[in-house]
């Protein structure tokens, strides 16, 4: 589903060239769920957004689903990402201007799909938040805001799902609730998985690990 064959990405500072990913080859088979952990800086975060085609590379390739992303402008790679790929992110990235339940259909509007509502409702109750969706972000909880959050993510559908720190802003024990109903909606979707995070024991619950240091990658287990 993913791979990556050479990844390097640099930055410009003020002496040079700094380089975050030093030729970084990388598979990850459909279906499969896979941490990558590491320190802050260690260039993690950059990884996710490539193989997201959020950014591209200095060099090297990233393929989606056989497509190698990293040849495409801007426009095509946003309609790859809305037709394969969903996120959820450490700080929740909802509108809040918009109610749970909007949340949730936006990007089902985006995308033009059939049954926008019932859909939402439908994932909405499955994260326990049927009687929350027409409550704001504001009026929700971090637990609460970050099952709106898997709600929206798996209601598109997407094969591959990212998850960037998605416990990182929760208490332990909220955490551990969030953890268990990504594990569990991403194993009844058969999601392909890619997850960046800090905590060793989240990571311990995905079928592959990969360690991130000073820009270069290597396999855990």
């Amino acid at each position: 589903m993913l791979q990556t064959r050479n990844l390097h990405h640099c930055v410009p500072v003020f002496d040079g060239q700094l380089e975050i990913l030093k030729g970084i080859n990388l598979e990850i088979k459909r279906g499969e769920s896979v941490a990558i952990v590491g320190a802050s800086g260690s260039g993690k975060s950059t990884l996710l957004g490539m193989l997201a085609g959020l950014d591209v590379p200095t060099s090297g390739e990233v393929l989606l689903d056989n497509t190698d992303i990293t040849r495409l402008n801007e426009e095509e790679r946003a309609g790859i990402r809305a037709r394969m790929v969903s996120f959820v992110f450490q700080n929740f990235q909802l509108l809040g201007s918009l109610s749970a339940l909007e949340n949730v259909m936006l990007p089902l509007e985006v995308a033009n799909r059939q049954d926008i509502q019932q859909k939402a409702k439908s994932y909405l109750a499955r994260v326990g938040l049927s009687e929350r969706e027409h409550h704001y972000p504001r009026q929700l909880s971090g637990g609460e805001q970050q099952r709106v959050a898997l709600a929206r993510a798996f209601s598109s559908e997407a094969p591959v799902l990212f998850a960037d720190e998605p416990t990182g802003n929760l208490d332990s024990i909220t955490g551990k609730s969030i953890a268990d109903l990504l594990f569990t909606m991403n194993q009844e979707a058969g999601t392909t998985l890619v997850l960046v995070t800090h905590d060793q024991s989240l990571a311990n619950r995905c079928q592959k690990q990969f360690r991130m240091e000073a820009g270069e990658l290597e396999v855990v287990q």
